[in-house]
């Protein structure tokens, strides 16, 4: 009996027995069905983390306070030090110590609850600087950013973010100039971001923007036991990407003699740039689709299990139909083969459908989250299709083998 023959057969089967053939094959519509979907979910969230970190700004550094292993960001930072100070972001942007460096972002945030009459939303509030735009690539749409008269003044200004915006306002009201009070403090809105995007987990238009010195002094505590105004993170922008390397050495020379590091003793700052984070962040997050595919692959396995009880079951049901060929000539291979083929089948088959599922279950999981854009990936595809295959053609052997291995005399006396 040819191949062909084998594959036609395995199919009458399957459609004779339409119910016992889906419920042999569920495990693998499941394992293959939810690999894809796992697998385009994790994808989806590699590109939105590539996303958000492209949208901070261009070549930008990160400088953090304390020792942290870029190969694992989460990972709690080593000495810790004093932190990060005003007078740290004033120095970094000096262009006689730091000449690689265009602009300087320092950032002090806390989250906070901000009103507008009877409306109210939990945002993060930012104290920044006038570079903040230029630096983080994040311009308004509506209105300006304050200035450095405002810096000085420690005005009671801030500029908006489009979900603080969404939440206080009604749609296409002017937000210019109106009032919202944030800790008890009436901030006039002078400004209205551009639209950033981001995912649920982290949103860069849930924000509200306000000079630092107003966030240090009149918003949140900042000034530490030495008299030093601290800072959560600084940004800053390089000249060019070619000469990251050259403004990471400048920076850490500054902070080193603001810190009053010796050369003995290790840094209490951190400065990574953006392709160090995208890449630490890049591997967690394909370990974590690996882990989902893994996680889902064991149902493959389990569905595998059921294909060699129907398989065994099969071959006790077929056991005359084994002696008959057997006894008209057929041969060990022969028997062998049909029942591998039946196994390898009833596997494909299963894959295909599972494969029509996974690809049903990433779009619905786009469209219930928009921010994260999932497409089927299409090399787990192939090595789900594959791996399923290969499970029917594992768990088949033990049944074909021991169809093969009938004696045709006694499989005619069966009863």
């Amino acid at each position: 009996m040819n191949l062909i023959e084998s594959i036609r057969l395995a199919l009458v089967g399957l459609a004779a027995n339409k119910l016992r053939a889906f419920l042999t094959m569920l495990g693998i519509i499941i394992g293959v069905g939810a690999v894809i979907t796992l697998i385009s979910v994790g994808r989806g969230v590699e590109a939105v983390v590539i996303d958000e970190f492209q949208g901070l700004g261009n070549n930008l550094l990160f400088v953090f306070p304390g020792n942290i292993d870029p190969t694992d960001p989460a990972a709690p930072a080593r000495a810790g030090g004093a932190g990060l100070t005003l007078d740290d972001a004033e120095a970094l942007a000096d262009p006689f110590l730091v000449p690689d460096v265009l602009g300087v972002v320092p950032s002090y945030d806390r989250p906070a609850i901000v009103l507008r009459g009877r409306q109210e939303t939990r945002t993060t509030i930012s104290g920044t600087n006038t570079d903040f735009p230029q630096v983080r690539n994040f311009y308004p749409v509506l209105g300006d950013f304050f200035t450095e008269t405002d810096l000085a003044s420690g005005s009671r200004v801030a500029v908006i973010g489009q979900t603080v915006y969404e939440e206080l306002f009604e749609p296409g009201e002017f937000p210019i100039g109106e009032d919202i009070r944030i800790n008890n403090v009436n901030f006039r809105i002078i400004g209205l971001l551009e639209e950033k995007g981001g995912s649920g987990f982290n949103d860069q238009d849930d924000l509200v923007l306000v000079p630092i010195s107003t966030a240090q002094q009149r918003l949140f505590p900042a000034r530490r036991a030495d008299g030093e105004l601290r800072v959560d993170i600084i940004y800053t922008q390089v000249l060019d990407e070619d000469r990251q390397e050259a403004a990471i050495i400048q920076m850490e020379a500054v902070l080193r003699e603001q810190h009053n590091i010796t050369f003995r003793d290790e840094d209490d700052f951190t400065i990574l740039s953006q392709s160090e984070l995208l890449g630490a962040f890049g591997e967690i997050t394909s370990v974590l689709t690996i882990f989902l595919g893994v996680i889902a692959g064991i149902s493959l396995l389990v569905g595998g299990i059921g294909i060699m009880n129907i398989m065994l079951v099969s071959v006790t049901e077929r056991t005359r139909e084994i002696g008959l060929r057997k006894a008209v000539g057929a041969k060990y291979r022969d028997i062998l083969t049909q029942f591998l083929v039946e196994a390898v089948v009833i596997a494909s088959v299963g894959g295909v459908i599972g494969l029509i599922v996974g690809a049903i279950g990433a779009a619905v999981i786009s469209d219930l989250s928009p921010l994260l854009e999932t497409s089927v990936d299409w090399n787990s595809v192939a090595l789900a299709i594959t791996f399923s295959a290969g499970v029917g053609l594992f768990f088949g052997l033990y049944p074909a083998t021991r169809a093969a291995r009938l004696n045709p005399i006694d499989a005619l006396r069966y009863e």
